[in-house]
């Protein structure tokens, strides 16, 4: 849930209808990467703690995505965890697939937009209700949240993602090549479009064209 993945993600949604590609989201637990492979998140790991948060506005600027900080975001999105957002990310990913975007998207507000805690069930039920869950799909979800293959699921695509290399978040993996390439960060975008042999236009493509 972290503001960089935020970005990532909505920058991938806007080129949907420009490149040739399958999108797949698969929420991965963070901590569960860290736990593998012994990492800190640069959110937490940073020595200029004023840089980071001065480069994160100028980043939500940037690809503009509404992200607004405030004093105790860190502890209550990143230091506190997100096991419950990600277990309710792929109860939806294992019942309702097509509101996996809406969903995310809709966590990531209420996470850097609202300041909400999104560790509260009641902001978890808000965000499904928001993306377009029914009340009994929702209910849905949460039964799944605790069931054993919905914490298969997460564990797989965490060790997926760490099998791919994985070492933060966000991560992009390309499958156009002889094998998977990697991808880390918010600011790779050229690459990958090299990668799959499509053009970056910036964050916002459909400005792009209007602007041609």
């Amino acid at each position: 849930m972290s503001p960089f993945s935020w970005f990532a993600f909505e920058v991938l949604h806007r080129y949907k209808p420009h490149w040739n590609m399958d999108l797949h989201l698969k929420p991965v637990l963070l901590a569960g990467i860290i736990k593998t492979i012994g990492t800190t998140p640069e959110m937490l790991k940073s020595r200029n703690p004023h840089y980071h948060q001065e480069d994160i506005k100028r980043c939500a600027k940037y690809f503009n995505v509404p992200v607004e900080l405030n004093d105790n975001v860190y502890e209550s999105v990143i230091e506190r965890g997100t096991l419950m957002p990600c277990r309710f990310l792929t109860a939806i990913d294992l019942l309702h697939p097509s509101f996996l975007e809406r969903t995310s998207r809709e966590l990531w507000k209420s996470a850097w937009s609202k300041h909400e805690d999104i560790l509260s069930a009641e902001v978890l039920a808000s965000a499904g209700l928001a993306a377009g869950l029914t009340p009994k799909a929702l209910a849905e979800v949460k039964e799944q949240m605790g069931q054993p293959v919905t914490k298969q699921r997460l564990k797989a695509y965490t060790d997926e993602a760490v099998e791919h290399g994985a070492f933060g978040v966000p991560t992009v993996v390309t499958h156009a090549g002889a094998k998977p390439e990697l991808f880390f960060g918010s600011d790779r975008f050229h690459l990958i479009a090299r990668e799959i042999n499509e053009t970056w236009m910036g964050p916002e493509p459909d400005t792009f064209h209007t602007k041609l």
